[in-house]
This record gives structure tokens, C-alpha cells and sequence, in this order.
């Protein structure tokens, strides 16, 4: 029987053929990789991945799709299934003294959340390879004063070399989503500058981003004075979508010196 997919996973299975070789092709998976693929779905990805590397952990939360799953797979005995909410798992438990690589369709609906969520474990992944909303994609790989610039390209530039690979219209899933997808790649690593307190980094960038019009003093009501703002160098009348990951770690770090 066909498996019919459910809104509330956001499930939109790839299948067309030339997306999943160019994403392989971006992957270059090797034989001893060890890699942990989220959100498997009917294993479009999965079959392919698995035969050439050899080995495949997935976090699938979907019970209903894994006979098809397993079936996409031949029944391998190196396909591991891990029934399970992907915001909820311990990747760490899967690096096996190996650093992971991690792929995955993930749900565009809580994209941002299992993005941090996955950075908690950074110390353990090499890389990460997604589909995801090319909006979101456009957001993760802007640059100081572009457009789709926010809060989550600085928390991801603070965190992690990311690049926009390519572009993936909606005719290839089923059903098809109304929206463009992309692939993005994001290989953690620490920044080059010191961040003091990683909590207040992002309480910083959080609040410099609500109301993106406001200037920077405004944004920072409460948390930084006018005064406090200038004394690291930035001028408090600039709008957040100016400043670069490091001179939001430094305001972070004044307030860290703070207390």
C-alpha cells in the first residue's frame, strides 16, 4: 500500500533521480563514514546513501513509513532505525569515536529548531548536508546587509561554515510543497573571535533582530546602554542587519563582562 504523508510531520518525499544523485554527488559519501541521516521518510535518499557508505544510522519519527523504509533497503542488516522525534535525540550517542555526518529532508516547520538543536552537538559532527525552505537556506547563508540577513545568519556564522549548494524546485517531491527548496551545507567549527557566553550571545542577537527597523540602542533597550554600545566601536543609530557575528560577540561580551 501506498504510503499517504501527513501534514503534521511535513512529510514531502523526494523522488526525482537527478536531485538525489547531485545531492550524493555534494555528500561524497565514502566507506567508514559515519553517517546519521534524519527524516528518511520512504528512503529515496537512504538506499543509495546506505550502498555507498556502507553503514546507516536514521531518525525517523514516522513509524508508519519504516516497512517501506526497510523495504527501500532490501532489508539490510546496516540499516539502523531509531523510531524517534529528531528535537528530541542524543546525537552524540551515535559518533561511535567517530565525527558525524549528517543528512537529512528535514520538516521545513521546525527547521530552526533542530538546526540548534543539532549545533549542541557540533564537538561530534563534521558536516551536515539539508533539504530545506530556500527561504530558510537564503536566511542561513546571508551576508551583513543583504536582505534575508537576521538573526539566524549571525547565530549560524558564529557557529558554522555554511554554504548554499543548490536549488530544488517543488516537482521533485510528492506531494509538492508550494515552496522552493535547497540544499545547504554547514560544517561546525569554532569562531574566530571569543564568545565569552554563548547564552548571552544569542539573548544579544535575539533582541538586536525583534523589531529589525529599530536602531541598534532601541533593539538592546534594557540590555546595553547607548554609551555601552559605543565603547566596543559600533555606533548605536546602525540597524542590526549591519553588524557581522563578531561585533555582536563583542556587545555579548561586554554584557558577559557586565555581569
Amino acid at each position: 500500500m501506498q504510503h499517504q504523508a501527513k501534514k503534521r510531520f511535513g512529510q514531502n518525499f523526494l523522488h526525482d533521480a537527478n536531485v538525489i544523485e547531485r545531492i550524493l554527488r555534494s555528500i561524497n559519501p565514502q566507506p567508514g563514514d559515519r553517517f546519521v541521516e534524519i527524516g528518511p521518510g520512504l528512503g529515496a535518499l537512504t538506499a543509495p546513501l546506505l550502498k555507498r557508505a556502507g553503514e546507516l544510522q536514521v531518525v525517523e519519527i514516522d513509524r508508519d513509513v519504516i516497512p517501506h523504509l526497510i523495504e527501500a533497503c532490501g532489508h539490510s542488516e546496516q540499516l539502523h532505525i531509531l523510531q524517534a522525534d529528531a528535537l528530541t535525540v542524543d546525537y552524540a550517542a551515535f559518533a561511535d569515536g567517530r565525527r558525524l555526518r549528517l543528512v537529512g529532508n528535514l520538516p521545513y516547520n521546525i527547521s530552526t529548531p533542530i538546526l540548534f538543536h543539532l549545533l549542541k552537538f557540533a564537538g561530534a559532527i563534521a558536516d551536515m548536508h539539508f533539504m530545506l525552505q530556500k527561504e530558510v537556506v537564503d536566511r542561513m547563508a546571508a551576508l551583513p546587509g543583504e536582505e534575508a540577513y537576521g538573526r539566524l545568519s549571525v547565530s549560524l556564522a558564529a557557529r558554522a561554515e555554511v554554504a548554499h549548494l543548490f536549488d530544488v524546485g517543488p516537482g521533485a517531491f510528492r506531494p509538492a510543497p508550494k515552496v522552493d527548496s535547497a540544499i545547504v551545507r554547514l560544517v561546525p567549527r569554532p569562531p574566530a573571535f571569543e564568545v565569552r557566553d554563548w547564552a548571552r550571545f544569542d539573548r544579544v542577537v535575539t533582541a538586536a533582530f525583534s523589531q529589525r527597523r529599530k536602531t541598534l540602542s532601541n533593539g538592546l533597550k534594557g540590555i546595553l546602554t547607548a554609551a555601552q554600545i559605543a565603547e566596543v566601536g559600533i555606533d548605536p543609530g546602525i540597524r542590526a542587519e549591519r553588524l557581522g557575528a563578531e561585533q555582536f560577540a563583542n556587545l555579548a561580551n561586554l554584557l558577559a563582562a557586565s555581569g
